[in-house]
């Protein structure tokens, strides 16, 4: 009976450190996707998600959307699509980008492509390459689950610059989520541990 009541004493511990560290991933989240996008930034780039055939996800969309939209208010920035082909995904998900920024009125001649990267990381370090040499102020656009990862990844391969959020649909808020707290204990890892 002691030894039960012991593993269910370590247990509950495990549990309520669990939901703690849940808890300070959220707040740190919570930090970067309300923030206020600077106006006339020189570029922005907008961060991959999965295309299915050729049409991008709900949270990919949403993504594309903010972009357009900023792009429509601050007519002198460039965009860098990014994103590769993974599976399932007909075009690269930096084609799909550029398709759907050109239905909603964009110029072709305002888009950068990066169609080689596999996730977050090579995103940033791909796209570093293709930013104009004189552009200063950039923005990086995804959801609001995945910014604070995102710029901290940004951050860390020395680019100095902020956030677009994008909505994160009601339909994929679970799944989003629980992806990211598991992706961000991973950079964490791999930031103070493992480097």
């Amino acid at each position: 009976m002691k030894k039960k009541r012991k593993i269910l004493s370590i247990l509950g511990v495990l549990v309520a450190l669990g939901l703690i560290y849940i808890g300070l991933l959220q707040f740190k989240i919570s930090q970067y996707s309300d923030v206020e996008a600077p106006k006339n930034a020189d570029y922005l780039i907008v961060l991959g998600a999965s295309v299915r055939g050729t049409v991008p996800s709900l949270a990919f969309a949403s993504r594309i959307n903010a972009a357009t939209k900023y792009l429509k208010e601050n007519k002198d920035t460039v965009v860098i699509a990014s994103g590769g082909k993974g599976p399932g995904e007909d075009i690269s998900e930096a084609e799909s980008i550029k398709i759907e920024l050109v239905k909603q009125g964009i110029s072709e001649s305002r888009i950068i492509l990066e169609d080689r990267s596999t996730d977050t990381y090579e995103n940033i370090d791909y796209s570093k390459k293709l930013i104009p040499e004189d552009a200063k102020l950039g923005l990086v656009v995804t959801n609001t689950f995945h910014l604070y990862r995102a710029i901290s990844i940004a951050r860390d391969q020395g680019l100095d610059v902020q956030g677009l959020p994008a909505k994160t649909p009601l339909k994929a808020l679970v799944k989003s989520y629980t992806r990211e707290y598991l992706a961000i204990t991973k950079f964490y890892l791999k930031r103070y541990i493992l480097d």
